[in-house]
């Protein structure tokens, strides 16, 4: 029986979604402080339904990599600093004038490089390098003129300024901008000595983004040690190296993320045996993880990537309108995928922070502060599952609260002894001991409307076939509020649903 459709396509991904961050210290087992960017996704969601909601013409709010705002201390405002300080300590009889301040403006960031860079060995005289010093962590050279220092090559926060054409590390030509998040931006770049095309993590110039490729780099290079066939599909890391204060992670060049193919095919949901190979492709990827002592903590669509973009269009009855003409929906041609992404990848000995995982994919057990760990993926994989069946993500919420009513109402009650425990670290959320105080009475009429309109997971996947039976109780285990009675990775991929052969279907 073909997958059910979806009520609406009207799911639009906001084309900039800001989620604010705050820096807090946390004291780990051993004493030590650290900083950790906590992140605040609590305002109210914006007027969208859920996608296991019975509304009509419901959407997904849409969600976008944050962008982080904070003031950077530029090296130009560094260099300023320094000046002044030293101008006025070296004379007690003629102070040196105040350095000027000038504000630039948004057109000035296009003349700080020339418009095509010229290439090392082609550079003119009056444009040679005249010094190879490095800057902060030891490389990019400086340009010629001593007045007026090194040529910036940041933005206001920390991002390397994208031109195409632009060499990085002598070797990578730069074609475009693929993408930006948090941590930096990545551009696709030709590899001259192969000829190759490659994918390149630049990440800011601020030293907490630094530090963390580091330890993101020592993640890849473990997996590509103990996988060099990459036979568990996790992306290889080719090279690594510091250009201009910029770390950079190169890459084999892959196709787009899973939710940007769902969003161009209008978030129609996958077929089921597209389903199935997705789920045994990522399953088999994180149990090599989990086998290595190694949590990913942001599993999510965005995060997946197709090694090839290419597919074709079938026609497909638009549901609901008997009349209407066919749409057109999207088959790809090939389901290998790629996992990507482990910036915020933890080993189970190491420290954890209390919070990880995006919100639309984060267990239960992290919205209320009992610890994580191997689980909290299980869940987050049972999540996407449920997005790939539906085309949009499960829970659409932004309040802790409200998002543990949603799993209520998806799961039913949570087992008494899990809403103990909860109680006992959150009392916030629960009155007669265990029970979800939902909802208070500050929660808006929407909110209420949103949760009581959530459906139960099986209307979700209703068990109309054996192949629909087998992957419901698949989801549901993965799903378990308790983090000892879920599922584990390796276990669900001996799940009865992976025996069965699935016919091609739209």
């Amino acid at each position: 029986m073909p997958t059910p459709p979806v009520t609406s396509r009207k799911r639009k991904r906001a084309h900039q979604y800001t989620v604010s961050y705050s820096e807090v210290q946390e004291v780990d087992p051993e004493g030590r402080v650290r900083e950790v960017i906590v992140i605040d996704d609590t305002p109210p969601p914006p007027s969208t339904l859920s996608p296991a909601t019975s509304h009509h013409n419901g959407y997904s709010a849409s969600y976008q990599p944050p962008i982080y705002s904070a003031p950077v201390r530029t090296r130009a405002r560094a260099a300023a600093e320094a000046q002044a300080l030293s101008a006025s300590t070296s004379s007690a009889v003629m102070p040196a004038p105040p350095i000027k301040k000038r504000k630039r403006e948004p057109a000035d960031e296009s003349r700080l490089l020339p418009k095509k860079p010229v290439i090392p060995h082609q550079q003119p005289p009056q444009q040679a390098l005249t010094s190879t010093k490095s800057w902060a962590s030891g490389s990019g050279a400086a340009t010629a003129g001593a007045s007026t220092g090194p040529v910036s090559c940041d933005d206001k926060e920390g991002h390397y300024l994208i031109h195409p054409d632009d060499m990085i590390h002598h070797r990578y030509r730069v074609v475009r901008l693929l993408g930006q998040g948090t941590f930096g931006k990545v551009v696709e770049a030709v590899d001259t000595h192969t000829s190759n095309k490659v994918a390149i993590k630049i990440i800011r110039a601020i030293p907490k983004y630094r530090d963390a490729s580091k330890i993101e780099i020592r993640v890849l290079q473990r997996l590509k040690e103990r996988d060099p066939l990459n036979q568990h599909k996790c992306i290889h890391l080719l090279q690594s190296f510091d250009h201009r204060n910029h770390v950079c992670l190169v890459s084999e060049l892959l196709g787009m993320c899973l939710y940007d193919f769902l969003k161009e095919n209008d978030f129609a949901p996958f077929p089921r045996h597209h389903i199935q190979s997705f789920a045994r492709q990522l399953l088999g990827s994180v149990a090599f993880l989990h086998d290595l002592h190694l949590i990913h903590t942001d599993l999510k669509p965005e995060n997946i990537l197709l090694v090839r973009n290419d597919f074709r269009e079938i026609a497909v009855p638009v549901p609901g309108k008997k009349n209407a003409p066919p749409r057109t929906k999207r088959i790809l041609n090939s389901t290998d995928i790629r996992l990507i992404d482990f910036g915020s990848a933890t080993f189970e000995e190491e420290y954890h922070s209390s919070v990880v995982a995006t919100r639309h994919y984060r267990a239960p057990e992290i919205i209320l502060g009992l610890g994580w760990s191997y689980p909290c993926d299980a869940y987050s994989l049972g999540c996407i599952l449920v997005e790939f069946y539906t085309g949009v993500a499960l829970y659409q919420t932004h309040d802790n609260l409200e998002h543990l009513a949603m799993m209520e109402a998806v799961m039913g009650k949570m087992p008494e002894h899990f809403a103990r425990r909860g109680a006992r670290s959150k009392p916030e959320f629960f009155k007669e001991g265990s029970k979800l105080d939902w909802p208070k009475p500050k929660a808006s009429r929407q909110s209420k409307k949103d949760v009581k309109a959530t459906r139960m997971l099986q209307d979700v996947i209703p068990p109309t076939d054996i192949m629909n039976q087998h992957f419901l109780d698949l989801v549901r285990r993965l799903l378990a509020f308790d983090p000892n009675q879920r599922l584990t990775v390796r276990e669900a991929l001996h799940h009865p649903y992976f025996s069965l052969a699935i016919s091609e279907e739209a």
